[in-house]
């Protein structure tokens, strides 16, 4: 995984607990690379869920609602930093339904040695979709949380029933609803 995730996970949990909660999740997490990431690093997927586990330990707050809670976040640092991904668009589903054929190919060209999960959008109607989530990492929740954070995004209410496809989290169907 990029480097980039780590530094804005970290940056979330400074932001939202304290320096001092960093400091004691990097020291329980026991990290291959010490907790020293770049942004352009490449680090193990693994190294973020022991953060994730150890926060949850340290904070009493669910995993996978902390992995969605970063998901929101992501998306805004994401949205900020990369305007010209969301330029033009004028929906969240517009842009869910860039995602794979637009972004991650563009993420793609950019780190090449990428493995962004594969994302695959059916519209039902202008107010209902199908999202297919998969991924050989287990972050289903960290995807639950981007959606949000499109939906919080665009303005637009979005109701989602999420749909596990496996117990490891590596592939789910998201239904979105947007009124």
């Amino acid at each position: 995984m990029k480097g980039m995730i780590f530094t804005e996970f970290l940056e979330m949990v400074e932001t939202q607990f304290s320096p001092e909660v960093v400091e004691e999740i990097l020291e329980l997490s026991e990290l291959p690379s010490g907790g020293s990431y770049t942004s352009l690093g490449t680090y193990a997927h693994a190294e973020i869920l022991s953060l994730v586990s150890n926060l949850s330990r340290v904070t009493k707050v669910d995993p996978e609602v902390l992995q969605t809670a970063f998901g929101e976040y992501l998306f805004k640092r994401l949205a900020d930093s990369h305007p010209q991904f969301i330029k033009d668009i004028r929906s969240s589903f517009d842009l869910l339904e860039r995602v794979e054929d637009y972004i991650h190919v563009e993420v793609r060209k950019l780190y090449p040695e990428s493995s962004p999960p594969e994302i695959r959008c059916t519209s039902i109607d202008e107010y209902q979709m199908r999202l297919h989530y998969k991924s050989h990492r287990p972050f289903a929740a960290l995807a639950l949380g981007l959606i949000q954070g499109v939906g919080r995004y665009f303005d637009e209410r979005l109701s989602i029933r999420v749909e596990p496809l496996s117990d490891a989290g590596t592939e789910t169907m998201f239904h979105l609803t947007r009124s």
